[in-house]
């Protein structure tokens, strides 16, 4: 079995400047722009914000620590923005939900769209009901597990914090305590950046083939993966510098139309359009890349790789 990267890179290349250039209709750009604003409603890139250089300093450590119990009197004692700020809390997480219920329709129908070379919304809307239901309750299920390992981590790194200051943790054992937590934090990131990755880019065509549930085409992919585990880890690798690349080209594209190129990116659906043959060659590199681990992993039209192997 020959597997390669950059074959499927240029095979799904070749796939979005047909789709989208062969020839230019713009009605299509804005249909098949749609699905894949859904397929990523909650794929953004997440805000960083701004710091202070004065993190060494022990009263900013000790501030960090006794803000949650600072911020629950001050809750106690302003009941109204209690209120309030649980409304928003909730109706945040309703957002949320929903978002993740379309994304989770949305990526079954994108995926329809550059499988099948279409500009299509109803029809894989609901022809994949069943499917987009069962990742939309697969993810939730995910989401609120990592929710709250998040929570659990973040109390654990409060509570060594806390150690530090009251001097139970000093010297060297300071030094070894941080570098636990930063190297802590970066595996559970990679752990679930790889697991949303895979499930996003194999799993769901997976679901799309075979027509079944989320868990049981986990089921499917969990023992290609374990077999060419390797294949897959570098393949993450491949995504994380190929996303390097795209981030840098929009900071060019940005510079040189004075950041209006940066302004259409960030209008909702506008920038989908927009970003779309990136978003489009991505998920063709996905499957064309899957499609190399045998027909069972193949989402194509059967006549299309019927036309390939008598070409070849």
């Amino acid at each position: 079995m020959n597997i390669t990267y950059f074959d499927a890179l240029s095979r799904g290349w070749d796939r979005m400047k047909k789709a989208l250039f062969q020839p230019f209709d713009l009605g299509k750009w804005f249909v098949v722009g749609f699905t894949a604003f859904l397929a990523m409603l909650l794929d953004g890139p997440g805000g960083s914000g701004g710091g202070s250089n004065k993190w060494d300093h022990h009263h900013d450590f000790k501030d960090i620590v006794d803000f949650p119990s600072i911020a629950w009197d001050w809750l106690m004692a302003h009941p109204a923005w209690a209120g309030l700020i649980l409304f928003g809390i909730l109706f945040a997480i309703v957002v949320v939900v929903v978002f993740a219920w379309l994304s989770s329709r949305g990526r079954f129908m994108f995926l329809y769209n550059v499988v099948h070379d279409k500009a299509e919304v109803t029809k894989p809307w609901h022809e994949y009901r069943r499917e987009g239901d069962s990742l939309f309750l697969w993810r939730l299920v995910y989401g609120i597990i990592v929710f709250a390992a998040v929570i659990l981590i973040v109390l654990f790194f409060f509570g060594l914090i806390a150690r530090m200051i009251q001097g139970d943790i000093t010297g060297a054992q300071k030094v070894y305590t941080i570098m636990g937590m930063v190297l802590l934090f970066l595996t559970f990131f990679i752990i679930t950046s790889y697991i949303s990755l895979f499930l996003k880019d194999f799993v769901v065509p997976v679901m799309f083939k075979h027509r079944i549930s989320a868990t049981k085409a986990w089921g499917q992919f969990l023992p290609l993966m374990s077999r060419y585990f390797g294949y897959f880890l570098l393949y993450g690798i491949i995504i994380f510098f190929l996303i390097l690349v795209v981030i840098c080209c929009v900071i060019v594209f940005g510079l040189m139309t004075c950041c209006i190129g940066i302004l259409l990116l960030i209008i909702p659906y506008i920038g989908s359009v927009v970003f779309l043959p990136v978003s489009y060659t991505f998920r063709a590199f996905s499957v064309e890349f899957l499609s190399q681990f045998g027909p069972e992993f193949n989402v194509f039209p059967a006549s299309e790789t019927e036309g390939e192997v008598k070409k070849a």
